[in-house]
């Protein structure tokens, strides 16, 4: 069939055709385009040791800030809303690694963990940005000894770090911050490398603060740090009737045991002469 053959019906069918054929393409060229500018990118990290003033527990929290595009809002939406997912889900999710935990002890165990992923505060017309939160217990981040009666020291396991590893050691990542959180009454003995913030005192020490932060890049491959407590005579006191308490709690519920044993028989036995 030649081109004076064509009908009008059927040239109208070619018409309609190619049309749906351009249409397709510009979907599909659409579709590409916005998956090209389709990402997540992580703009910081925050990572904050809150140490334990009684034990060597440390809890710590841990928060990513994360720009979202606009073609990957419905995405972490719906990612937001599965409570099933893990850390190394959303590693797949945005593609970094980053979510991870960065303090993590090789003779102590993680508990407790919570990750609550932000909603997205829309800042502009590319996208918005979000934060991933996430907070666990390690066990063993310090060791203690008593140096004098009632004076303890703690020094710092540098082999919880979990940060970037390069041929000198591990580092702070681009864009990241580490804090520790001293306990209440807390002295510090040694630090080093010297904390961005706070700066020392007039005496080169850190007496009286309770936050040290390390910023982007720092080396932390030489870290060491380590404080000081001096219990009250009111702790000590307790905690010397708590250790007696843990050391004859077995014997103390097999008395009050015996005694509910003792009290209800003698009930029985009155009820029963009556």
């Amino acid at each position: 069939m030649n081109r004076d053959e064509i009908t009008p019906v059927q040239g109208g069918l070619l018409v309609m055709k190619k049309r749906i054929m351009l249409l397709m393409f510009v979907l599909t060229a659409s579709i590409s385009l916005g998956n090209a500018f389709a990402y997540y990118n992580v703009t910081f990290l925050n990572t904050t040791v809150i140490l334990n003033g009684s034990n060597t527990d440390a809890k710590v929290i841990e928060t990513i800030s994360l720009f979202v595009s606009n073609s990957s809002l419905q995405q972490y939406s719906t990612s937001r809303a599965a409570y099933n997912l893990t850390l190394s889900d959303w590693q797949n999710i945005i593609k970094s690694q980053l979510p991870t935990e960065h303090i993590l002890s090789p003779q102590g165990s993680v508990s407790d963990f919570t990750l609550l992923p932000s909603a997205v505060v829309v800042q502009s017309a590319s996208g918005g940005t979000a934060y991933i939160i996430y907070s666990y217990v390690v066990s063993n981040v310090t060791s203690v000894n008593e140096t004098a009666p009632r004076k303890f020291r703690y020094v710092f396991n540098d082999s919880v770090f979990n940060f970037e590893h390069t041929a000198s050691g591990q580092q702070l990542f681009q864009g990241s911050r580490l804090n520790i959180v001293l306990p209440p009454g807390a002295v510090v003995d040694t630090v080093y490398p010297l904390p961005d913030y706070p700066s020392p005192n007039l005496l080169g020490s850190y007496s009286n603060q309770s936050l040290l932060s390390w910023y982007a890049q720092e080396p932390l491959s030489k870290f060491s740090f380590s404080y000081t407590i001096t219990q009250s005579l009111q702790s000590e006191v307790l905690d010397y009737f708590k250790g007696v308490y843990d050391s004859y709690r077995p014997f103390i519920y097999l008395i009050i045991v015996i005694l509910i044993g003792i009290i209800v028989v003698y009930i029985y036995l009155k009820f029963m002469a009556q």
